[in-house]
């Protein structure tokens, strides 16, 4: 059922917003078995986590049924994570302080990773990234997040928080009738942010992005101007952080960052119109390679944590 060159296998769990995606992971970072099922973060922090237990056992039963060696479990979050992976914030998942890894060690070898820097490490290691040394991975979905790879490795920063780009204020004050506005990127330009601001147009209620994404297509204006500036305000990020970063590619990952159309043209056109310098302008700008690179990513984190068990960003 399971069969494989490599009888070793780790358990990855990547824990977003809405939807928890989980698998069987070679090291070689080939997903033999995969599963999603809806988070329900509104439940509380607990019942999260008993489900992700729940889910842990299963997944290793099935392995081991498959004569499958399981390393460990890995997790990828979305939430900020400390180098010692402590859960530090609780914007979607109440998981702040908890003694996660302790939880599941019970099963097997745990390990936990923000989930940005796990899709990066698969796709630095067996995806879009693996040609480059120092790439900027970009994830846009439920939210908007960034890692840095440097020779396959993510960078975490001194506390781990070196992740965020699109969740403060952009404050700016207008010197003609002194306004201030504070856009929040996320709230602006993620797949809530296009549902938000396209379902006054809608008399039904619409839960998804792919709605927008779907009504661009059919023509509908107000749909056109919001996927529009939403990739353009998109791009103006990504190429402050290429100004800063300095990269010699731009991966892009996530639901919407998956899809090609008005909002990612919208994207690439103002990405390349603020990169300030004429060498880096011209930069690669791909899509992710893996359509479940936060599970992978979380799996192979197993075995990186084991080769570099103090590692830094």
């Amino acid at each position: 059922m399971l069969e494989d060159l490599n009888s070793t296998c780790a358990i990855g769990i990547d824990i977003g917003g809405t939807k928890i995606a989980a698998g069987i992971v070679t090291r070689g970072g080939r997903l033999l078995f995969s599963h999603r099922q809806s988070t329900s973060a509104e439940r509380g922090g607990e019942p999260v986590l008993r489900d992700v237990e729940a889910l842990t056992v299963e997944l290793i039963n099935k392995a081991e049924a498959g004569g499958m060696e399981v390393a460990g479990i890995g997790i990828s979050l979305a939430e900020l994570v400390d180098l010692q992976g402590n859960v530090t914030s609780e914007q979607t998942i109440k998981w702040c302080g908890w003694p996660i890894r302790e939880r599941l060690s019970r099963y097997a070898p745990a390990v936990i990773e923000a989930d940005v820097r796990a899709a990066a490490l698969a796709e630095a290691v067996h995806g879009a990234g693996n040609d480059y040394r120092i790439f900027l991975y970009l994830t846009v979905g439920s939210g908007i997040s960034c890692s840095l790879v440097q020779d396959k490795q993510p960078y975490t920063g001194a506390f781990g928080n070196a992740l965020v780009c699109a969740s403060s204020p952009l404050t700016s004050t207008c010197s003609n009738c002194g306004a201030t506005n504070r856009v929040v990127l996320e709230e602006y330009a993620s797949g809530p942010a296009l549902v938000r601001r396209y379902q006054p147009f809608r008399s039904e209620k619409i839960a998804r992005a792919e709605v927008v994404v779907d009504a661009a297509l059919a023509g509908d204006e107000h749909a056109i101007e919001i996927l529009r500036s939403a990739g353009a305000a998109l791009g103006v990020t990504a190429g402050l952080l290429v100004n800063v970063l300095d990269p010699e590619a731009l991966i892009v990952g996530g639901g919407l960052g998956l899809i090609d159309g008005l909002y990612w043209d919208s994207f690439l056109t103002a990405t390349r119109e603020h990169i300030w310098a004429e060498s880096g302008r011209a930069l690669p700008i791909k899509h992710a390679a893996l359509a479940e690179n936060g599970v992978i990513g979380a799996a192979i984190s197993i075995w990186r944590d084991s080769e570099h068990p103090n590692r830094e960003g």
